[in-house]
């Protein structure tokens, strides 16, 4: 009898991985820091691509502002058009080796993206108010001038429509959630500890 392969899924320890991802996906709420998280593997020898870039793309090709109204708008036009997992589809043709897949938000690019071998989902979150003050400080149109509108911007990513975002269910499909409440060492020891 043949034994199984090993898989990616076989831990050693609780958070500690044999073999590393070859595709890390990072979902999270707005500010949390999944672009610091993207940094540190990118540092680590990861190429990295985001969902998120693509829409901008989009935008720009259009000649819209890069708000947050939009990309909203936009991520969601374009999963209506061609199918709710198209930005997973279409970062995955940009991926060659080992690459951070930023900014996933519907969880048919999750379910797209778990079918690819060496596939793991990365959450990160934070306290809002904290998370706030990180998107505040990024200067990027957040569409959000106080806490309250900015916890109601995030309540349009937390959607039941299949072709939209939907944030929580991402949240929950994760393989690992990092809490980053705290430094970028934290958040760099919290990773290590995690793959």
């Amino acid at each position: 009898m043949r034994s199984k392969p090993k898989r990616w899924t076989e831990r050693t320890k609780p958070g500690h991985f044999k073999v590393s991802p070859i595709l890390v996906g990072l979902t999270g709420t707005n500010g949390a820091g999944k672009g610091e998280v993207a940094a540190a593997l990118v540092r680590r020898g990861y190429a990295y691509t985001s969902l998120s870039d693509i829409i901008r793309d989009s935008l720009r090709s259009q000649g819209r502002a890069l708000s947050r109204d939009n990309l909203i708008a936009e991520g969601n036009a374009l999963r209506r058009d061609r199918g709710p997992d198209v930005l997973a589809r279409l970062a995955l043709e940009k991926c060659a080796g080992p690459t951070v897949v930023d900014s996933i938000r519907n969880p048919a690019e999750v379910a797209f993206l778990k079918r690819q071998p060496g596939f793991i989902l990365v959450a990160v979150d934070a306290a809002p108010a904290v998370r706030f003050e990180r998107a505040r400080q990024r200067g990027r149109d957040e569409s959000a001038e106080t806490l309250e509108a900015f916890l109601a911007k995030e309540n349009e990513e937390k959607s039941n429509d299949p072709e939209a975002q939907q944030l929580d269910r991402c949240l929950a499909l994760a393989d690992i959630t990092i809490q980053n409440d705290g430094t970028l060492e934290d958040l760099e020891r919290r990773l290590e500890e995690a793959l």
